[in-house]
């Protein structure tokens, strides 16, 4: 059997608007509503997962309690923090600190030898002074109780004594002393001519 070529173009158009319906049917025009598909869970797996996020959140009131307890504990403990606007005023602090301990228990301290500011871990700074002076052995383990029983948060990072050879047995100090600040201190620019 042959074909024309008349019969040939009416066979191509036949396919072609088949085609095309076909593509306007299951294409263009073609049901997108998702299907409905069964649960994924059983119902004793759903108790279950129910079950533990009750057993969650019936431990919020504890933990909530726990964090205000560290809360309070922190702001106790950050009261003995020195306060200050700039580093100058907070080693000025310690400078007046040491004074009072010191004319309390009879001990001139005048000058600063040494003063510093720098991070302490990641949330503080840490202000240092080192002062000179003489004293008594007793003059010294006094001074260094007092400095003890400031409510500031202090440390003694480092002590050199050394003996006289005078008929009273003073000796000579040198005494770093620091205080905690908070961490903006630490981070100040220091501003200044340069030489």
């Amino acid at each position: 059997m042959s074909f024309g070529t008349l019969d040939r173009k009416t066979a191509i158009l036949w396919i072609s608007c088949i085609a095309a319906i076909l593509f306007f049917r299951y294409v263009v025009l073609a049901d997108r509503s998702p299907a409905v598909v069964a649960a994924s869970e059983s119902a004793p797996m759903a108790e279950k997962r129910l079950a533990r996020l009750r057993q969650i959140a019936a431990t919020v009131p504890g933990k909530e309690a726990l964090m205000k307890l560290a809360t309070g504990e922190l702001e106790s403990r950050e009261k003995g923090m020195l306060k200050a606007e700039t580093g100058a005023q907070a080693q000025a602090q310690l400078q007046e600190l040491l004074h009072k301990v010191g004319a309390s228990n009879g001990i001139d301290i005048r000058g600063v030898e040494d003063a510093r500011v720098k991070p302490f871990g990641s949330d503080y700074g840490e202000v240092s002074v080192t002062v000179r002076f003489t004293c008594l052995i007793e003059q010294l383990v006094n001074l260094l109780a007092g400095l003890a029983n400031e409510p500031e948060l202090l440390s003694t990072n480092q002590i050199q004594i050394t003996g006289g050879a005078d008929k009273n047995k003073a000796i000579q100090v040198r005494l770093t002393l620091s205080g905690v600040v908070p961490k903006k201190l630490a981070l100040e620019k220091k501003t200044g001519s340069a030489l």
